[in-house]
């Protein structure tokens, strides 16, 4: 199942999967807390299955027969949902940074309203 010759769409999805699949399992070994088992099992499949169309086509065409869809039309189904990805990661990557600055904001506010206990000392006046 090696691919005789390969495009250059299909090298750059390819590269484009790679490198998405190592950030994030870089994230993952220095347990970043953006990142869980859950993100990153569903970036495996989704960059993983975008490397392996990119560069076995033949695999889209029998998913493609299994579910009932005919013509190929592979290389612009694959950018699109590779854009579509792209961009959904780095929203959900903003949103939560934004939450977590948030938090820390409403947390920083919160000890403002607190004031030290003051303990004072008998026999001195």
């Amino acid at each position: 199942m090696i691919p005789e010759k390969i495009q250059l769409y299909q090298a750059l999805v390819a590269f484009i999967a790679i490198i998405m699949l190592y950030q994030s399992f870089a994230k993952l070994i220095k347990r970043d807390p953006q990142q869980s088992i859950l993100k990153f099992l569903t970036r495996l499949t989704i960059w993983g299955g975008m490397g392996a169309v990119a560069l076995f086509p033949s695999i889209s065409l029998i998913v493609a027969k299994f579910i009932g869809i005919e013509g190929n039309v592979n290389a612009v189904v694959l950018i699109g949902f590779l854009l579509v990805f792209i961009m959904i990661f780095k929203l959900l990557s903003a949103i939560e940074k934004l939450e977590q600055k948030f938090s820390e904001l409403v947390r920083q506010d919160a000890l403002k309203g607190l004031k030290p206990k003051v303990k004072k000392v008998k026999g001195n006046k």
